[in-house]
């Protein structure tokens, strides 16, 4: 497919889209989930994760051939919406924009209950307020003056929020007891199973770094390079800081969900190890909204650009620094909305368990591509034929069979409603541009 000019910049290489990628993936979560995976599986944890690593590689693989053929911004939305319509292109963008919006509003909040913790003066409701004002507005301001200045923020962020975790895996093995890494016996498939359902979740948001496919420089050649990049990096990390954990703490990593990797660097470092790996943690927060807030808001422009919204303001692209400035002031305005008002817990499980079906449709959008377009030379082709795209296909509906009835319910009503969204946009006359 020919790349596209949407009027925006090209600016992102590999190395700055493998640290969006990662600076999206690796959050908050890695500081908490050791305990709560050791609690399932105790020294074989790190087969869950090697699995979960297996499962989103397929899944990224998909995004990679997807995102060499479509180079529009807008990510998974751009490859469903060139592979099967308008229709389904606007169910995935919104699931992926409401999920994002609604994550963003629960870390906002853990930040600051966080930062509590040493400064009281964080429990006022009103400092609280105006704390995710400058978040939220201040982050948009950077990411309006250009691509640049936002990639090289994530990479800065993703340098910061990676140092602690880098300096508890290189010193922590001195206190590793490989007698707590020893198997007792062979997981099982359920205990797999039960434990990726949970687990997937923290390799998820790899597809939002891919957002910004209209700003991403020869993207045929960046896109898999970055993707792959980024998925090799997350997997080795998180296998070696469970290993750490894991080693260190042993059964009783379990008693700590709250902050086990705080508690780790406290045995490795002592009172000062805690101070980092909690310091770590609000980084690591911060670093999402920094991502965030540069992929996002271009799903907002993205719906515009392609008449699926009819808001043909959100199209706009400052005069002088190329970037959908509406856009990302209307995604900062309603995240700050939302993270003011906070909660929403059991909307966000809802949201994140629908983006399984966003790596679905993009999984059966490569299908469709390639029976749609013959692939061309300089554009990257997933070995194999359709074997991995079929066999992601395969694991994405294992892993959503395994959700209570409770959730699969909210999903279909969550579809159903924005289906009925759909057809009475369709329905609004639209003005000849």
């Amino acid at each position: 497919m020919k790349e596209q000019d949407e009027g925006l910049k090209r600016f992102v290489g590999p190395l700055g889209l493998a640290a969006n990628i990662i600076n999206i993936i690796v959050g908050a979560g890695i500081f908490v989930i050791p305990a709560i995976v050791a609690e399932n599986m105790g020294a074989t944890s790190i087969v869950a994760y090697l699995f979960c690593g297996i499962l989103i590689g397929l899944i990224m693989l998909c995004f990679a051939e997807a995102g060499s053929k479509v180079t529009t911004t807008g990510g998974g939305f751009a490859y469903v919406e060139a592979a099967f319509g308008k229709y389904p292109g606007f169910i995935v963008a919104i699931i992926a924009i409401t999920g994002s919006l609604l994550a963003g509003g629960t870390v906002a909040n853990a930040l600051v209950d966080i930062l509590s913790n040493t400064f009281p003066v964080f429990e006022n409701g009103v400092v609280r307020i105006l704390f995710f004002a400058l978040v939220f507005f201040g982050l948009a301001f950077i990411n309006i003056l250009g691509i640049k200045q936002g990639i090289g923020m994530v990479k800065t962020i993703t340098l910061l929020k990676l140092s602690p975790l880098l300096l508890l895996i290189i010193v922590g093995w001195k206190n590793v007891d490989f007698a707590n890494l020893v198997w007792e016996s062979a997981p099982t498939i359920s205990e797999i199973g039960a434990t990726s359902l949970f687990l997937i979740f923290a390799f998820q948001g790899g597809e939002t770094g891919l957002v910004i496919g209209g700003e991403i420089k020869n993207p045929k050649k960046t896109v898999p390079k970055g993707v792959f990049i980024a998925i090799v990096t997350v997997l080795i990390l998180y296998m070696l800081i469970q290993g750490v954990a894991q080693g260190v703490l042993g059964d009783s990593l379990a008693n700590y969900t709250e902050a086990p990797l705080a508690e780790v660097g406290n045995v490795i470092f002592g009172p000062i190890g805690f101070s980092i790996l909690f310091t770590g943690a609000a980084i690591s927060m911060f670093g999402y909204f920094i991502g965030d807030l540069l992929n996002s808001p271009r799903l907002f422009f993205a719906l515009s650009k392609d008449k699926v919204l009819p808001a043909p303001i959100l199209e706009k692209i400052h005069s002088k620094f190329k970037t959908p400035y509406v856009a990302i002031l209307l995604y900062a305005t309603i995240g700050f909305l939302i993270a003011s008002f906070g909660g929403f817990k059991t909307l966000i499980n809802i949201a994140s368990a629908a983006i399984l079906l966003v790596y679905l449709g993009v999984a059966l959008s490569v299908i469709q591509l390639r029976r749609k377009n013959k692939t061309a030379p300089e554009e990257f082709e997933i070995p194999g034929g359709i074997t991995i795209p079929i066999l992601a296909c395969i694991i994405i509906l294992y892993l959503l069979s395994h959700l209570d009835s409770k959730q699969q319910i909210g999903i279909l009503m969550y579809i159903v409603g924005l289906s009925i969204i759909y057809w009475i946009i369709e329905k609004i006359p639209r003005t000849k541009s």
